[in-house]
């Protein structure tokens, strides 16, 4: 269920099994990348399993970036003490100011959220108006059909009494009038409100911009089935996740591999397995290796796209398209069959 036969801890080898025919066994994982990307950046690795997204310093030049404090300076026997102190005291003065680029940006989450609740606010507000409007709006109908039956019945009325329904009849016109015009008036009240929450919004700073990629490989032939995107990137949620398994899924499926992640052990995930009656796999803790080919995946998914460039989550899905294509078409060595592609094994095996 994971990589090829590899050297066990004891020296010896590890025996690995993989599915016999194709479609029998999946295995699955989830990767993220960064919503744009120009191929002078190397790829960061990002890791999800937690439910947070943990990513790989980069420096400025997109290399890896080694751990480092201000107090390595003293590492340095090339320079005296007063000058070794005066850098300790330089680099110091830039973890501070990276302390408050956090603050910044957990200032811009706090803005948003602040108006993603003023947002609410005024939601509810206007259907609390609407209910009422519809209240009067109802009532009115009500007043309009009794005038008409009034108007239309035999003069029985004195002289006098109707002039005075004629007039408490202007009298409620005028009002109902007045009523339309303080609606218009609220109406675009409400309008300008909206507008000017969206264009603070629209202002904001991004503080998140990575895009979340499930990858489900066929454990026999190594074909990837599919690349589901999700922008929502580190808020991508087991719902969508099972959502898009859903449409992939093969019907002859027994077995499913994936890591032990909160997107995998959450309870949709355990009602989808009962649902399209498959055995879900989880791995053991701190043994990648069990789920070796969606790793190993991730791996060349990754190297592709290294030296590729996007702007938009709609050009990302267009070299994900191309990557699963090239994939699917090209040698693998890790096969049953070793030199042909995952397509033509697949087809050869059907074929048997």
């Amino acid at each position: 269920m994971g990589r090829a036969d590899r050297a066990s801890e004891k020296g010896g080898e590890e025996s690995v099994r993989y599915a016999e025919p194709p479609d029998q066994t999946l295995n699955v994982d989830l990767c993220f990348v960064p919503a744009m990307h120009t191929e002078e950046r190397k790829l960061p690795a990002v890791s999800g399993s937690s439910g947070r997204l943990v990513i790989e310093r980069l420096s400025e030049d997109g290399e890896r970036e080694e751990a480092d404090w201000p107090g390595r300076v003293f590492e340095d026997e090339n320079l005296d003490y007063a000058e070794a102190m005066q850098e300790f005291v330089r680099r110091s003065q830039k973890v501070g100011t990276e302390a408050e680029e956090d603050v910044e940006n957990a200032s811009v989450k706090a803005q948003k959220r602040a108006l993603r609740q003023e947002e609410d606010e005024l939601r509810t507000q206007r259907r609390v108006i609407r209910q009422q409007r519809t209240q009067e709006d109802a009532a009115w109908k009500g007043l309009r059909e009794q005038h008409k039956q009034e108007k239309g019945a035999p003069a029985k009325l004195p002289p006098a009494e109707r002039q005075a329904q004629a007039a408490h009849w202007r009298q409620l016109r005028y009002q109902r009038r007045a009523t339309l015009r303080q609606r218009e008036q609220e109406d675009e009240l409400w309008r300008e409100k909206r507008r000017s929450i969206r264009a603070r919004q629209s202002q904001l700073p991004l503080v998140t911009a990575w895009i979340a990629i499930l990858v489900i490989t066929d454990n026999c032939t190594r074909q990837c089935l599919g690349l589901p995107l999700f922008i929502a990137g580190a808020k991508v949620t087991v719902e969508m996740i099972v959502e898009a398994l859903r449409v992939l899924l093969p019907p002859e499926l027994q077995f499913l591999i994936s890591d032990r992640g909160t997107h995998f052990t959450a309870n949709a995930f355990k009602i989808l397995a009962k649902e399209a009656d498959f055995i879900h796999v989880l791995i053991a803790r701190h043994r990648p290796q069990s789920n070796g080919i969606a790793e190993r995946f991730v791996q060349t998914l990754k190297v592709w796209l290294r030296d590729k460039s996007w702007q938009t989550d709609e050009e990302l899905s267009l070299l994900l398209a191309q990557f699963l294509a090239e994939y699917n078409d090209r040698p693998h060595q890790g096969l049953p069959l070793p030199g042909l592609s995952p397509n033509e094994v697949a087809k050869r095996i059907w074929l048997m």
